[in-house]
């Protein structure tokens, strides 16, 4: 008999939180983000659930474009680190790519490139991120670049946003005052949203938006959970018990003796441990849900087995099912325990964790 331990995603609960991204931005076009394979929730069957309900879906390389192409998922697909060398542009280019162009050396290769069929162009604008974009003094210079290439490869102006998670933060009314500027007098639509803006920046929403962890049923923000942003859990992931030891008091659980139980208590031992994806800094006092009752972790977390607490699930047995994050225990409240976020658990999980379906 295989490991009980499962993920299960409701794909029908992924379209509602598209609804509930078409209902507070209702005028902006979605380009969905499902980069690293779908946040973990498997890119080819989130892409086919979301299917032609949105006007693109966004990927972090060619290689994930790629997979989807071969799939046969049609919609337009924007590879948001652009093309790392020519040879890349070309493919890009033949199977019917959108790139983002962040560089100059991206801009040169577009140049220089003999494409049969041209490329539609995001042009990435830094305006406080640091990471990819070109500064905002060259914007000018590279629109009028690319508009030389042909009218229609500039089509969307973007930038992301660094603290938008953060709902007191200044540094995005700095950043959007600083995309605003530069691109005055430059044609073309606008991208600035992510999750986090979408919520809770009206300002932001603009031509398209971005959404990316609100999709899967997460909260951007750490003062919440997705439910409390009108958001349903898409990835349920559970185990067993496969075992119950009855400890004595001043007894240590697991490796390095790190917990010691503070008096006469069972412990259930459950099917899942970081072989799996779970990470091993949760600390004690994480929790999961047995018989619809949260039980606290102990102990550190094993490969392929962690430990937790009975004593508010007293009638517990081997066989219970015990859910890790999703249905009824938020992936947030485990995150924070973890010293993560949600993004990062969802994208660890390894293969070793059966995934299926359902409402496809």
């Amino acid at each position: 008999m295989s490991r009980p331990l499962r993920a299960e995603i409701d794909l029908e609960a992924l379209r509602a939180n598209l609804r509930r991204v078409r209902h507070v931005a209702p005028y902006a076009r979605v380009m969905a983000a499902i980069k690293a394979n779908a946040y973990g929730h498997g890119v080819v069957p989130v892409a086919q659930a979301l299917g032609h309900d949105v006007e693109g879906l966004a990927v972090a390389c060619l290689e994930e474009a790629l997979e989807l192409r071969d799939t046969g998922v049609v919609v337009p697909i924007l590879l948001l680190e652009g093309c790392l060398d020519v040879a890349e542009l070309v493919e890009a280019a033949r199977r019917d790519l959108s790139i983002v162009v962040h560089c100059e050396d991206q801009l040169c290769m577009l140049e220089k490139a003999r494409l049969e069929h041209p490329t539609p162009v995001w042009l990435k604008i830094n305006t406080g991120m640091n990471r990819l974009g070109i500064e905002p003094g060259m914007a000018s210079a590279f629109h009028a670049r690319l508009a030389a290439l042909g009218a229609d490869r500039v089509t969307v102006l973007a930038t992301h946003l660094a603290e938008a998670d953060d709902r007191e933060a200044t540094t995005t009314i700095r950043q959007l005052r600083c995309f605003d500027e530069t691109i005055a007098g430059l044609g073309g639509p606008q991208s600035i949203a992510n999750s986090a803006a979408i919520l809770d920046r009206p300002d932001t929403h603009r031509d398209w938006v971005r959404p990316g962890i609100m999709l899967y049923g997460a909260s951007p923000f750490a003062d919440s959970v997705g439910v409390d942003e009108g958001l349903v859990p898409v990835m349920t992931l559970s185990s067993a018990l496969i075992a119950i030891r009855d400890c004595c008091a001043g007894e240590a659980i697991g490796y390095g003796g790190d917990w010691r139980c503070p008096e006469a208590m069972r412990v259930g031992v459950v099917a899942i441990g970081y072989g799996d994806g779970y990470p091993r800094h949760a600390r004690s006092g994480t929790p999961v849900l047995i018989r619809n009752r949260r039980a606290p972790l102990v102990g550190r977390v094993s490969m392929d087995m962690l430990t937790v607490d009975l004593r508010e699930v007293p009638d517990a047995a081997v066989g219970d099912e015990v859910v890790l994050w999703g249905r009824d225990l938020p992936v947030e409240a485990v995150a924070e325990s973890a010293g993560t976020i949600s993004y990062e658990l969802f994208c660890r999980l390894t293969r070793r964790v059966p995934v299926s379906y359902r409402n496809g």
